[in-house]
């Protein structure tokens, strides 16, 4: 019996090691989603097949900036999704992406901007390979729902085309119920 009661803590060591459940930031795979959705809202005329793009939509085609604020936000959303093991726009919490902006500097001057449970600059993803497959993902999905990320990430309509802030976070994780978790604010700085 001392054998097993020894052994039940080696195994459940080794097995650690074999199930890493430290989520962690791929700075790559956000760049390259970066690049793809600027690449798509720059010629949307090369996605309209692959996307299910309507080409009726009116896709901004103002470039989108980088911001590294922005992208920490992000990281740290994605991050948060993945420790804590939810897939949420508001944390467990009750905080949503208003708030954490707001608190890293990047200034949303609006009082209605600030409310904390709020969501005017976030798309979020999980279970992906890439960075870019979310992204790619983002923009299909929405086809159904008619607005929301697709919206978001692309520019369309008045509002969304307003943003061209952006910031990016894709982490990969094996030990949250997804494989990754990606967090993407667009917003502008001062309204």
């Amino acid at each position: 019996m001392k054998a097993v009661s020894y052994m039940v803590p080696v195994v459940m060591l080794l097995l650690s090691f074999l199930y890493n459940n430290n989520p962690f930031v791929v700075k790559e795979e956000a760049q390259q989603a970066f690049q793809l959705l600027n690449t798509i809202r720059s010629n949307p005329e090369r996605y309209y097949k692959e996307l299910h793009l309507n080409s009726k939509l009116k896709i901004t085609q103002t470039p989108l900036r980088w911001n590294d604020t922005l992208a920490r936000v992000a990281e740290a959303k994605a991050l948060d999704m993945a420790k804590r093991n939810y897939f949420e726009h508001v944390n467990p919490d009750g905080l949503g992406i208003n708030y954490f902006i707001n608190q890293s500097g990047y200034t949303l001057n609006t009082d209605w901007l600030k409310d904390k449970k709020e969501n005017f600059f976030e798309s979020i993803g999980s279970g992906h390979d890439s960075g870019t497959d979310a992204i790619k993902a983002m923009i299909i999905d929405a086809e159904d729902a008619g607005m929301g990320h697709r919206d978001h990430v692309l520019g369309i309509g008045d509002w969304d085309a307003s943003l061209h802030d952006i910031g990016i976070g894709f982490v990969k994780c094996d030990g949250s119920k997804y494989q990754s978790y990606i967090c993407v604010i667009i917003a502008r700085h001062n309204w």
